[in-house]
């Protein structure tokens, strides 16, 4: 199986001053799970390159397994630095596309014609689509073949307004993701705030918040290999 794995390149969080990116965790967890299938994994951004990593998910607090793997793998090093620019993917290349969280997709690769482009192309040809925290931001803009958004009527999750809230960066976002979601008329649902939770439907998986990084990865690998 050959998955594509999406991260954002934007660097700025808000006016605020401070750094975002993507959230090492929920790239590094879903990279093994993969990895460990023997999948073939390539990484793109929409800069290409090396992408931002949030500082904060470099905490000692934040870190997993899964991270600690990926400090010690040159060769994941080497690949996430050399990421294809997003404009050249060719979806029927793929067979599946992941997207980690962090607060920066929520800044590009929402509003990324080409990102918005492949959700529709993978969405379409039924093929499946894993989101994380704040990834299924991405779908702001991504619609169904008829028009309607691309998340209506389905079960999803993401990021929380009460996560949202609790690392006081409500008033920062562009947009809080729940309230995209249900705006888009998909049918939100959570779990408990920092709880790994997950909903699939149909070729749609998302994930509540880092903790749901793992658990997202492992629902599409059994999607792809039943």
């Amino acid at each position: 199986m050959k998955i594509l794995m999406v991260l954002t390149s934007h660097d700025t969080l808000g006016d605020t001053g401070l750094k975002t990116g993507f959230w090492l965790e929920e790239f590094a967890s879903p990279y093994y799970v993969f990895k460990d299938q023997d999948f073939t994994i390539t990484l793109a951004s929409p800069k290409g390159g090396l992408p931002p990593l949030d500082p904060k998910s470099d905490a000692p607090d934040a870190q997993t397994a899964a991270t600690e793997r990926f400090r010690k793998d040159d060769g994941a090093q080497k690949q996430l630095a050399n990421t294809l620019r997003l404009d050249a993917v060719n979806p029927a290349d793929f067979d599946a596309v992941f997207y980690p969280g962090g607060h920066g997709p929520l800044w590009d690769l929402a509003e990324d014609k080409h990102s918005i482009s492949l959700l529709e192309t993978f969405h379409g040809e039924e093929k499946p689509m894993g989101l994380v925290c704040h990834a299924p931001g991405v779908l702001r803009h991504a619609k169904s073949g008829d028009g309607a958004p691309l998340v209506k009527d389905k079960r999803v999750t993401g990021f929380s307004n009460t996560e949202e809230e609790a690392v006081q960066l409500t008033d920062v976002v562009p947009f809080l993701l729940e309230d995209m979601l249900k705006a888009n008329q998909g049918l939100y649902h959570k779990g408990p705030d920092w709880a790994s939770y997950v909903e699939v439907d149909g070729n749609l998986l998302t994930g509540q918040n880092p903790a749901s990084s793992e658990a997202v990865a492992k629902e599409m690998v059994k999607l792809l290999t039943q």
